[in-house]
């Protein structure tokens, strides 16, 4: 078991554990699936020197709690990309399509005004779902997003992963660089 997976497996084990003792309910969403050039399927990849084609993405969520006063837990894991490398990944608004703009913008807890949004006040790992990751020797990579609310239902479809890190600073927070790959997963 690669380290990506052993932290993957550990984040989600721990999560639905806790849930019962808490007398909350919870809900989850699984999608596994291979990158492809054609937008057809469940995931395309606009850049197969950084995301090859048949390189393999799973996307899990997981909510708990009412709507309103819920937490949400998304975990990510990439295999077969390019080894010790580090890619941004965020949740976006919609579906992948045949363009990497097509996903549309990240989803915002509480949107920004001003798009497109890089102000840190917004474009921040509490307000959106960042999936940053590095990847190891193999290429596999895994992250996990805790956030304190749920996502509203149809405004979050896919999950984008991007050319690098997330930045935070003023001005270009949030943004990670072009749109590598993209995965259609129906949050919410």
């Amino acid at each position: 078991m690669s380290i990506a997976t052993a932290v993957l497996t550990a984040s989600l084990a721990m999560a639905p554990a806790a849930a019962p003792s808490m007398g909350v309910q919870c809900t989850s969403v699984t999608v596994r699936a291979h990158f492809a050039a054609s937008p057809t399927g469940e995931a395309v990849t606009y850049d197969p020197a950084l995301v090859p084609e048949g390189s393999r993405v799973t996307v899990v969520e997981k909510r708990y709690g009412p709507a309103g006063t819920g937490r949400t837990v998304v975990a990510l894991r990439l295999a077969g990309l390019v080894p010790d490398r580090t890619y941004g990944a965020h949740v976006h608004t919609k579906p992948c399509g045949p363009k990497p703009a097509d996903s549309g913008p990240h989803y915002q807890n509480v949107r920004d005004p001003v798009q497109p949004s890089t102000d840190p006040a917004y474009a921040n790992a509490r307000n959106e779902v960042w999936l940053d990751l590095k990847t190891d020797a193999d290429g596999d990579g895994a992250s996990v997003a805790k956030v304190d609310w749920h996502v509203r239902y149809g405004e979050a479809r896919s999950v984008v992963v991007h050319e690098h890190k997330t930045h935070t600073e003023p001005g270009h927070a949030g943004t990670a660089g072009a749109r590598l790959a993209c995965v259609n997963v129906p949050l919410a």
